[in-house]
């Protein structure tokens, strides 16, 4: 599961959290608007547990990015936050 980020607007720094329900491979990344890859924020095996990110956006422009939880290759879920400088 995917919680959204808080804060959120931010600047610079937020946080993200998610679960894990069984031991999978784990992706978490950052995109803009156009889907381009702009950061990795996971990308491993984690157990079943509760995880929390930090992300610093303080090297990316004002705007809105999305973030995308992918639990053994399969989507789990994309959320929107939003950068303001």
């Amino acid at each position: 599961m995917l919680k959204q980020n808080y804060p959120n607007p931010f600047n610079p720094l937020t946080k993200i959290k998610f679960s894990v329900s069984q031991k999978s491979y784990i992706q978490l990344r950052i995109y803009d608007v156009l889907g381009r890859l702009k950061e990795e924020l996971v990308d491993k095996e984690l157990q079943s547990a509760e995880y929390e990110v930090s992300f610093d956006g303080s090297n990316f422009a004002s705007g809105t990015y999305f973030y995308r939880l992918k639990s053994d290759n399969k989507i789990i879920d994309v959320k929107k936050m939003v950068i303001v400088k």
